[in-house]
Protein backbone atom coordinates (compact mmCIF):
# COMPACT_ATOMS: atom_id res chain seq x y z
CA UNK A 1 0.00 0.00 0.00
CA UNK A 2 0.93 3.64 -0.71
CA UNK A 3 2.44 5.69 2.37
CA UNK A 4 2.47 8.86 0.74
CA UNK A 5 -0.33 10.04 -1.50
CA UNK A 6 -0.93 13.16 -3.61
CA UNK A 7 -4.19 14.53 -2.48
CA UNK A 8 -5.70 17.00 -5.13
CA UNK A 9 -8.28 19.93 -3.36
CA UNK A 10 -11.24 22.70 -5.11
CA UNK A 11 -9.25 24.18 -7.45
CA UNK A 12 -6.30 22.41 -8.29
CA UNK A 13 -4.44 23.00 -4.95
CA UNK A 14 -2.27 19.86 -4.09
CA UNK A 15 -0.66 18.78 -1.11
CA UNK A 16 0.98 15.43 0.22
CA UNK A 17 -0.61 13.12 2.58
CA UNK A 18 0.85 10.23 5.26
CA UNK A 19 -1.31 6.84 4.86
CA UNK A 20 -0.67 5.80 8.01
CA UNK A 21 -3.50 3.30 7.96
CA UNK A 22 -2.59 1.86 4.65
CA UNK A 23 -6.19 2.54 3.12
CA UNK A 24 -6.21 0.60 -0.53
CA UNK A 25 -6.59 4.18 -2.66
CA UNK A 26 -6.42 3.94 -6.34
CA UNK A 27 -6.15 7.43 -8.34
CA UNK A 28 -9.78 9.24 -7.98
CA UNK A 29 -10.60 8.09 -4.39
CA UNK A 30 -12.27 10.67 -2.17
CA UNK A 31 -10.09 11.11 0.97
CA UNK A 32 -10.80 12.86 4.27
CA UNK A 33 -7.72 14.57 5.52
CA UNK A 34 -6.96 16.19 8.65
CA UNK A 35 -6.06 19.96 7.99
CA UNK A 36 -5.36 22.90 10.67
CA UNK A 37 -7.99 22.87 13.41
CA UNK A 38 -10.27 20.56 11.47
CA UNK A 39 -11.06 17.92 8.07
CA UNK A 40 -11.10 17.91 4.80
CA UNK A 41 -11.99 16.21 1.71
CA UNK A 42 -10.11 15.98 -1.74
CA UNK A 43 -9.25 13.10 -4.19
CA UNK A 44 -6.25 10.95 -4.54
CA UNK A 45 -4.33 12.03 -7.69
CA UNK A 46 -0.58 10.58 -7.39
CA UNK A 47 1.01 7.97 -5.41
CA UNK A 48 3.90 5.56 -5.83
CA UNK A 49 8.05 6.13 -5.77
CA UNK A 50 7.97 9.63 -7.72
CA UNK A 51 5.28 11.02 -4.94
CA UNK A 52 7.67 9.68 -2.03
CA UNK A 53 10.92 11.51 -3.94
CA UNK A 54 8.91 15.12 -4.25
CA UNK A 55 7.30 14.37 -0.90
CA UNK A 56 10.87 14.35 0.65
CA UNK A 57 11.35 14.23 4.14
CA UNK A 58 8.79 16.70 4.96
CA UNK A 59 6.15 16.15 8.26
CA UNK A 60 2.95 15.20 6.72
CA UNK A 61 -1.01 15.26 7.55
CA UNK A 62 -2.07 12.08 8.00
CA UNK A 63 -5.34 10.79 5.74
CA UNK A 64 -8.16 9.97 8.85
CA UNK A 65 -10.94 7.59 6.32
CA UNK A 66 -12.23 7.35 3.69
CA UNK A 67 -15.71 9.21 3.59
CA UNK A 68 -18.74 7.90 4.66
CA UNK A 69 -22.33 8.53 3.81
CA UNK A 70 -22.43 11.45 5.91
CA UNK A 71 -19.11 13.30 5.27
CA UNK A 72 -20.74 12.94 1.09
CA UNK A 73 -24.04 14.50 1.80
CA UNK A 74 -22.56 17.37 3.83
CA UNK A 75 -20.03 17.69 1.09
CA UNK A 76 -22.70 17.94 -0.95
CA UNK A 77 -24.09 20.30 0.96
CA UNK A 78 -21.65 22.47 0.81
CA UNK A 79 -20.98 22.85 -2.89
CA UNK A 80 -24.67 24.50 -2.33
CA UNK A 81 -23.13 26.75 0.63
CA UNK A 82 -20.73 28.16 -1.32
CA UNK A 83 -22.77 28.96 -3.78
CA UNK A 84 -24.55 31.09 -1.61
CA UNK A 85 -21.93 32.31 -0.08
CA UNK A 86 -20.38 33.55 -2.87
CA UNK A 87 -23.28 35.78 -3.90
CA UNK A 88 -22.89 37.11 -0.17
CA UNK A 89 -20.06 37.94 0.02
CA UNK A 90 -19.55 39.61 -3.11
CA UNK A 91 -22.94 42.06 -2.08
CA UNK A 92 -21.02 42.70 1.04
CA UNK A 93 -17.71 44.05 -1.21
CA UNK A 94 -19.93 45.87 -2.59
CA UNK A 95 -21.19 47.42 0.23
CA UNK A 96 -17.95 48.04 1.46
CA UNK A 97 -16.60 49.55 -1.75
CA UNK A 98 -13.04 47.66 -1.93
CA UNK A 99 -11.68 47.66 -5.07
CA UNK A 100 -11.57 43.45 -5.38
CA UNK A 101 -12.78 40.80 -7.73
CA UNK A 102 -14.11 37.77 -6.00
CA UNK A 103 -13.36 34.27 -7.62
CA UNK A 104 -14.01 31.54 -5.71
CA UNK A 105 -15.35 30.48 -2.23
CA UNK A 106 -13.96 27.11 -0.28
CA UNK A 107 -15.80 25.44 2.81
CA UNK A 108 -14.02 22.97 4.19
CA UNK A 109 -15.33 19.40 4.80
CA UNK A 110 -16.39 20.26 8.69
CA UNK A 111 -17.49 23.59 7.82
CA UNK A 112 -15.37 25.30 10.66
CA UNK A 113 -13.16 27.36 7.84
CA UNK A 114 -14.09 29.45 4.77
CA UNK A 115 -11.46 30.70 2.16
CA UNK A 116 -12.35 33.63 -0.32
CA UNK A 117 -10.51 33.47 -3.11
CA UNK A 118 -10.15 37.22 -5.23
CA UNK A 119 -8.40 38.93 -7.29
CA UNK A 120 -7.18 43.14 -6.91
CA UNK A 121 -4.41 45.30 -8.95
CA UNK A 122 -3.29 46.75 -5.48
CA UNK A 123 -3.54 45.34 -1.62
CA UNK A 124 -6.97 45.81 0.04
CA UNK A 125 -7.87 46.64 3.60
CA UNK A 126 -10.54 43.82 3.81
CA UNK A 127 -10.55 43.96 7.53
CA UNK A 128 -14.10 44.90 8.21
CA UNK A 129 -15.30 42.90 5.45
CA UNK A 130 -13.61 39.79 7.37
CA UNK A 131 -15.30 41.02 10.79
CA UNK A 132 -18.47 41.36 8.65
CA UNK A 133 -18.36 37.64 7.17
CA UNK A 134 -17.29 36.28 10.71
CA UNK A 135 -20.16 37.53 12.14
CA UNK A 136 -22.50 36.16 9.41
CA UNK A 137 -20.86 32.51 8.81
CA UNK A 138 -19.70 31.72 12.31
CA UNK A 139 -16.45 30.25 11.11
CA UNK A 140 -12.74 30.64 10.38
CA UNK A 141 -12.78 33.43 7.21
CA UNK A 142 -9.63 33.79 5.36
CA UNK A 143 -9.92 35.93 2.55
CA UNK A 144 -6.38 34.79 0.31
CA UNK A 145 -5.59 37.30 -2.66
CA UNK A 146 -4.72 35.15 -5.98
CA UNK A 147 -3.04 36.25 -8.91
CA UNK A 148 -5.35 35.88 -12.76
CA UNK A 149 -3.39 32.77 -13.78
CA UNK A 150 -4.34 31.52 -10.60
CA UNK A 151 -8.12 32.54 -11.00
CA UNK A 152 -8.15 30.77 -14.58
CA UNK A 153 -6.72 27.93 -12.71
CA UNK A 154 -9.09 28.10 -10.42
CA UNK A 155 -12.43 28.79 -12.88
CA UNK A 156 -11.76 26.81 -16.34
CA UNK A 157 -12.00 27.42 -19.51
CA UNK A 158 -11.54 26.39 -22.84
CA UNK A 159 -8.26 27.77 -24.67
CA UNK A 160 -8.05 29.52 -28.19
CA UNK A 161 -6.86 25.70 -28.89
CA UNK A 162 -10.74 23.98 -28.13
CA UNK A 163 -9.08 22.63 -25.02
CA UNK A 164 -9.10 22.26 -21.47
CA UNK A 165 -6.92 24.92 -19.76
CA UNK A 166 -3.31 23.80 -19.18
CA UNK A 167 -3.68 24.95 -15.88
CA UNK A 168 -6.58 23.52 -14.55
CA UNK A 169 -5.57 20.22 -15.69
CA UNK A 170 -2.46 19.18 -15.56
CA UNK A 171 0.15 22.00 -14.82
CA UNK A 172 1.24 21.72 -11.11
CA UNK A 173 2.97 25.29 -11.00
CA UNK A 174 3.42 28.02 -13.11
CA UNK A 175 6.85 28.52 -14.45
CA UNK A 176 7.46 32.36 -15.94
CA UNK A 177 6.80 33.21 -20.00
CA UNK A 178 7.97 36.12 -21.29
CA UNK A 179 7.98 37.35 -24.85
CA UNK A 180 11.57 35.70 -25.98
CA UNK A 181 9.33 32.42 -25.60
CA UNK A 182 7.63 34.01 -29.14
CA UNK A 183 10.71 35.69 -30.67
CA UNK A 184 12.50 31.87 -30.49
CA UNK A 185 9.88 30.26 -32.29
CA UNK A 186 8.87 33.16 -34.63
CA UNK A 187 5.75 34.15 -33.61
CA UNK A 188 4.71 37.05 -34.58
CA UNK A 189 4.06 39.49 -31.14
CA UNK A 190 0.56 39.59 -31.38
CA UNK A 191 -0.89 40.24 -28.28
CA UNK A 192 -4.32 39.36 -28.85
CA UNK A 193 -2.79 35.72 -30.04
CA UNK A 194 -0.43 34.98 -27.40
CA UNK A 195 -2.51 35.83 -24.56
CA UNK A 196 -4.63 33.17 -23.00
CA UNK A 197 -7.59 33.35 -20.87
CA UNK A 198 -6.42 35.37 -17.94
CA UNK A 199 -4.49 37.69 -20.43
CA UNK A 200 -0.98 37.06 -19.94
CA UNK A 201 1.52 34.88 -22.23
CA UNK A 202 0.08 31.71 -22.69
CA UNK A 203 1.90 28.75 -20.73
CA UNK A 204 2.05 26.36 -23.91
CA UNK A 205 4.59 28.91 -25.24
CA UNK A 206 7.36 27.19 -22.88
CA UNK A 207 6.32 23.79 -24.55
CA UNK A 208 8.61 23.64 -27.54
CA UNK A 209 11.03 26.26 -26.61
CA UNK A 210 13.90 24.09 -25.55
CA UNK A 211 13.55 22.16 -28.94
CA UNK A 212 13.43 25.68 -31.02
CA UNK A 213 16.80 26.61 -29.00
CA UNK A 214 18.58 23.14 -29.78
CA UNK A 215 17.59 23.42 -33.30
CA UNK A 216 19.00 26.92 -34.30
CA UNK A 217 22.01 26.26 -31.58
CA UNK A 218 23.16 24.86 -35.37
CA UNK A 219 22.46 27.40 -37.44
CA UNK A 220 24.19 30.68 -37.59
CA UNK A 221 22.21 33.76 -36.43
CA UNK A 222 19.87 35.87 -38.87
CA UNK A 223 21.50 38.52 -40.63
CA UNK A 224 24.80 36.47 -41.34
CA UNK A 225 25.82 36.71 -45.03
CA UNK A 226 25.91 33.04 -47.09
CA UNK A 227 27.31 32.34 -50.00
CA UNK A 228 25.58 29.97 -52.28
CA UNK A 229 25.79 28.62 -56.01
CA UNK A 230 23.42 32.22 -56.47
CA UNK A 231 25.83 34.53 -54.95
CA UNK A 232 25.88 35.95 -51.92
CA UNK A 233 22.59 36.34 -49.63
CA UNK A 234 21.96 37.19 -46.18
CA UNK A 235 19.89 34.46 -43.75
CA UNK A 236 16.38 36.24 -43.58
CA UNK A 237 14.70 33.19 -41.17
CA UNK A 238 15.15 29.76 -40.22
CA UNK A 239 11.95 27.77 -40.20
CA UNK A 240 11.87 24.65 -37.38
CA UNK A 241 8.60 23.00 -38.40
CA UNK A 242 9.14 23.20 -42.15
CA UNK A 243 12.80 22.58 -41.87
CA UNK A 244 14.31 25.36 -44.15
CA UNK A 245 15.82 28.48 -44.32
CA UNK A 246 15.10 31.29 -46.12
CA UNK A 247 18.10 33.63 -47.87
CA UNK A 248 17.30 36.81 -49.45
CA UNK A 249 20.09 38.12 -52.46
CA UNK A 250 21.21 41.68 -52.60
CA UNK A 251 18.68 41.26 -56.36
CA UNK A 252 15.76 41.01 -53.26
CA UNK A 253 15.25 37.73 -54.73
CA UNK A 254 14.65 34.81 -51.87
CA UNK A 255 15.48 31.30 -51.63
CA UNK A 256 14.38 28.69 -49.57
CA UNK A 257 16.79 25.69 -48.81
CA UNK A 258 15.85 22.72 -46.77
CA UNK A 259 18.17 22.15 -43.55
CA UNK A 260 20.08 19.11 -45.07
CA UNK A 261 21.30 21.07 -48.16
CA UNK A 262 21.86 24.25 -45.99
CA UNK A 263 24.44 21.75 -43.67
CA UNK A 264 25.86 20.80 -46.47
CA UNK A 265 26.22 24.12 -47.74
CA UNK A 266 27.50 25.41 -44.10
CA UNK A 267 29.79 22.21 -44.10
CA UNK A 268 31.05 22.92 -47.24
CA UNK A 269 31.89 26.68 -46.20
CA UNK A 270 33.76 25.33 -42.50
CA UNK A 271 35.82 22.75 -45.01
CA UNK A 272 37.02 25.99 -47.88
CA UNK A 273 37.83 28.20 -44.79
CA UNK A 274 40.30 25.12 -42.84
CA UNK A 275 42.05 24.66 -46.46
CA UNK A 276 42.04 28.58 -46.88
CA UNK A 277 43.89 28.89 -43.39
CA UNK A 278 46.30 26.22 -44.36
CA UNK A 279 47.12 28.08 -47.31
CA UNK A 280 47.63 31.41 -45.43
CA UNK A 281 49.82 29.60 -42.97
CA UNK A 282 52.32 27.79 -46.08
CA UNK A 283 52.54 30.79 -47.48
CA UNK A 284 54.00 32.54 -44.34
CA UNK A 285 56.56 30.03 -43.60
CA UNK A 286 57.50 30.30 -47.25
CA UNK A 287 57.68 34.04 -46.30
CA UNK A 288 59.90 33.57 -43.30
CA UNK A 289 62.30 30.98 -45.17
CA UNK A 290 62.80 33.27 -47.85
CA UNK A 291 63.28 35.93 -45.33
CA UNK A 292 65.95 33.97 -43.31
CA UNK A 293 67.84 33.21 -46.51
CA UNK A 294 68.41 36.81 -47.61
CA UNK A 295 69.53 37.70 -44.43
CA UNK A 296 72.08 34.87 -44.21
Amino acid sequence: MAKILEIEFKGGRKEFYANPQDFPFVTGDLVVVEVEKGEDIGSVVNMGSLVDQRAGDQELRRIIRKPGPKDMEMFEENLDLEQDAFVDCRKRIEEHGLPMKLVDVEYQLDRKKITFYFTADNRVDFRALVRDLASRYRARIELRQIGVRDEAKRIGGIGVCGRPLCCSTFLRSFEPVVTQCAKDQNLALNPTKLSGACGRLMCCLRYERDFYLEVLEKFPEPGTKIKTEKGTGVLEKIDVINENVVIRYESGLEDIICFEDFNMLMKKKKEDRAIWKKMKKKKIKIKKGKDEKQGV
